[in-house]
């Protein structure tokens, strides 16, 4: 079983969703990042329980090589949209990004349909649709 896998199910046995996992490097550290979801939300006793449970896994499995260290968090209210159960996820949210051709878009998430095409409300009330597979990237955003 692959290592996303096996701290796929450990998250899930905690009553969580897996979002992501990020590996890169912060100040001569190794990181090696949980992004998590639930329903409710996601809180510190969350993340300590699922740090708890998916630590014993990377001992045995070692994501990186020497020393790192875990984090397991909420991906946050401004969140990389990576996937596309991440944009299905994200209807009624503020989403920005880049496309194929077109270059930026930016606006309210509407709804997505059986092709994978997104429907947006433009900054200026219009709405636009992109097919799933011209975004380059996305990311949800907050409006302060």
């Amino acid at each position: 079983m692959e290592l996303e896998e096996e701290i796929k199910m450990a998250v899930e046995g905690c009553g969580m969703s897996l979002y992501d996992i990020v590996q890169l490097k912060e100040h001569d550290n190794n990181i090696y990042r949980i992004f998590i979801t639930g329903e409710d939300g996601v809180s510190l006793d969350k993340c300590e329980e699922v740090s708890r449970i998916v630590a014993p896994i990377l001992d045995i499995k070692e994501p990186m090589r020497g020393k790192y260290l875990l984090e397991v968090s909420s991906p946050g209210i401004e969140r990389k949209l990576k996937k596309l159960e991440h944009l299905q996820r994200s209807v009624g949210e503020n989403v920005r990004g880049k496309q194929y051709e077109v270059g930026p878009f930016k606006g309210k998430l509407l709804s997505f349909d059986n092709e994978n095409n997104f429907t947006f409300e433009g900054e200026d009330g219009e709405n636009f649709t992109i097919p799933y597979n011209s975004i380059l990237s996305a990311s949800t955003y907050y409006i302060w």
